[in-house]
C-alpha cells in the first residue's frame, strides 16, 4: 500500500499562485510537479476562498468608509 504524501502550506501556496497566474495550464503543472490536476484544483480554489483573510489584519471584512 502507498503512503500518502504530505506538502508543506509553502508548496500548496506555490503550485496554487502557479495555477492563479495562468501561464501554465493545469496539465503543465501537474506533469512538473508529479501531481494529480484535483488537487491543483482544489489548492487553487483553496486560495481563492481564503485571498480576503490576507487583508483582513484581524479586523471584522465588510464594507470600510474611506
Amino acid at each position: 500500500m502507498a503512503k500518502r504524501r504530505n506538502f508543506t502550506d509553502q508548496f500548496k501556496a506555490k503550485v496554487a499562485l502557479e495555477a492563479l497566474r495562468g501561464d501554465k495550464t493545469v496539465q503543465e503543472i501537474t506533469a512538473k510537479h508529479q501531481l494529480h490536476p484535483n488537487q491543483v484544483s482544489t489548492w487553487k480554489r483553496q486560495a481563492i476562498d481564503g485571498m480576503a483573510d490576507v487583508f483582513s489584519g484581524g479586523k471584522q471584512s465588510g464594507p470600510t468608509e474611506a
